[in-house]
């Protein structure tokens, strides 16, 4: 699995929100209030990343037998799976 990770798009990225966990969404501060930007907010960067974080999760469950993948699907960390 990591060497299919590694041979995608990105696969560097892929692989750390594997190991490391997903993006830490960066805030904005507007109207006094504090949340977190919105994917069209985010810079290039962090864009990618939080692809990434997206895909490493996709590539985990769909190399998961059906019986495994019925007790973490609703997981959405691929750390986590």
């Amino acid at each position: 699995m990591e060497l299919y990770m590694m041979n995608r798009q990105h696969g560097r990225m892929i692989l750390e929100s594997v190991e490391n966990g997903p993006l830490i969404w960066p805030t904005i501060e507007e109207n006094e209030v504090t949340r977190p930007r919105k994917y069209y907010e985010l810079s290039a960067a962090d864009a990618i990343q939080a692809d990434c974080d997206v895909k490493a999760t996709n590539i985990i469950l769909q190399g998961l037998p059906p019986d495994v993948y019925a007790l973490v699907s609703n997981h959405r960390i691929a750390k986590e799976l």
